[in-house]
């Protein structure tokens, strides 16, 4: 009888988490008081282009940028692509438009 190969518990595909999860915990832009997930995608996998809100410019795809959601019930809906640089600088420059 063949030898059956078993894939190791490392190889497995790490279990998917409830909502978006995932990256850091960073304060809002200028005067917001709600804390934000933050994950920071590299531009290998920016495959499709963003409005900043922070200079209401393009984020082209194939660029590296933040992507930004309130934690709070919900605001995985409020997830926002962000240019890294406008991101950083959310707390002298405030948005352009409206957040949500």
């Amino acid at each position: 009888m063949p030898r059956r190969h078993r894939r190791a518990a490392r190889d497995l595909p790490a279990p998917r988490r409830e909502g978006l999860g995932g990256g850091a915990m960073e304060s809002g832009p200028a005067g917001d008081p709600d804390r934000y997930h933050v994950r920071r995608i590299p531009g290998a996998r920016a495959s499709k282009d963003y409005r900043c809100p922070g200079c209401d410019q393009l984020v082209m795809s194939g660029t590296a940028h933040v992507v930004a959601w309130p934690d709070r019930p919900g605001g995985d809906d409020e997830r926002r692509h962000w240019h890294s640089g406008c991101w950083n600088g959310r707390s002298s420059r405030g948005l352009t438009r409206r957040w949500s």
